[in-house]
């Protein structure tokens, strides 16, 4: 096939086929049936919808062909606009169909917010689906965040009187006192040492993650779940879990199986952010180590005054306060941004965040670096 002739495939397949696509060219073997597969989603020519019907068998055929034609993250988007744009929810809650699609974070949120109305033959599965993106996810970031989080823990350890030759950090040192070399004798005179503090065993940092459980938070609610998951499995934290919409409900006791937890949200409702942050305070013992991480599209339908004094509060006794509009790889949503400026205003930016970004603001927020000059660094604001 010439490169001209490939150009012209390509278009079609893009385009749709029709009289006005212009690209005159046929498809035939492979070609027409991966054209099928998107005009079952994506065919809106001549004033027709693209369709799978109402039949589980017919759309897990689809599932099947679209993984044989498309690459896993093609697949993915495909799916998420099947569900979206074709109404097929319902058709999630049979085992059959959650046996033949691609697993990802988008589908674990649809089925989060399907939990309660799941069939109990359903249900097996969804959790098997959930438990693959979750080891996947785990896989993914764990280690980035573990080591990111004792990284941040032993520079705020560091002092400039360590009591043993053990506790300097000889490279610092030498790196602070370069001015003092004497070529002379080719040494350094140090003027002053930095030195690692005595490791401590006991918990350096409390870590506080509210959750927004609204349904526009669905992926946020599961890349959160995996983080604190990881994050309670370091001895140097304690860590807290809580999701609300216009109740709090705790799930710290659920942060060792984040399967467990994930299933122990109910995502949709309305929202109370106040009454998670009155909550959330009441978890706080140290607020000088303390770090509060509040994710949510901030549309409060509660008491805004009241949210605000009292995020003012926690920041006046010295806990680190983080939001976050998003924690996932969206970038931000759509967000109530009148409390947005309102917080920026109190010296508390709220920005969204990747995943992957999320262990270095970690270890910026147990650093209490400038949360606002990280975000313009690293994700762009949103306030």
């Amino acid at each position: 096939m010439s490169g001209q002739d490939e150009r012209m495939r390509r278009w079609r397949l893009v385009l749709g086929g029709g009289d006005a696509d212009g690209t005159g060219c046929g498809l035939e073997g492979v070609d027409a049936q991966m054209d099928a597969a998107l005009a079952a989603v994506y065919d809106d020519r001549d004033g027709r919808q693209g369709g799978l019907g109402a039949s589980a068998p017919r759309v897990a055929r689809w599932l099947g062909d679209i993984r044989t034609y498309f690459p896993t993250t093609v697949v993915q988007v495909m799916q998420k606009d099947a569900i979206e744009k074709l109404n097929l929810t319902r058709l999630l809650l049979e085992p059959e169909m959650l046996e033949a699609v691609e697993p990802d974070v988008h589908l674990v949120g649809t089925l989060l917010a399907l939990n309660k109305v799941m069939p109990d033959q359903a249900r097996e599965s969804a959790r098997a689906l959930v438990r693959k993106v979750v080891r996947e996810l785990e896989r993914r970031l764990a280690q980035k965040t573990r080591a990111a989080v004792t990284g941040a823990l032993d520079r705020s350890a560091r002092t400039h009187r360590p009591k043993r030759v053990a506790d300097i950090d000889w490279n610092r040192t030498i790196s602070v006192n370069l001015k003092n070399y004497l070529p002379e004798k080719n040494t350094i005179v140090p003027s002053r040492l930095v030195g690692y503090a005595r490791r401590q065993r006991s918990v350096q940092r409390e870590v506080v993650l509210c959750i927004d459980q609204s349904g526009s938070m669905a992926a946020s609610v599961v890349y959160s779940s995996v983080f604190g998951a990881v994050l309670a499995s370091m001895r140097s934290l304690k860590t807290s879990l809580v999701v609300f919409d216009t109740s709090v409900v705790d799930l710290t006791d659920q942060l060792h199986d984040p399967v467990e937890l994930l299933f122990g949200t109910q995502l949709g409702g309305g929202t109370d952010i106040n009454r998670a942050i009155a909550y959330s305070q009441g978890l706080i013992s140290r607020p000088a180590n303390s770090i509060f991480i509040l994710i949510s599209d901030l549309y409060e339908g509660g008491v805004r005054q009241e949210m605000l004094r009292r995020v003012a509060a926690m920041t006046e006794a010295g806990v680190q306060v983080v939001v976050l509009l998003a924690l996932s790889d969206e970038g931000a949503p759509f967000y109530d941004h009148e409390n947005a400026t309102a917080l920026a205003a109190m010296g508390v930016p709220a920005f969204a965040c990747t995943p992957d970004a999320f262990p270095d603001l970690m270890a910026a927020a147990i650093e209490r670096r400038d949360l606002a000059q990280w975000a313009e660094r690293h994700v762009g604001t949103g306030a």
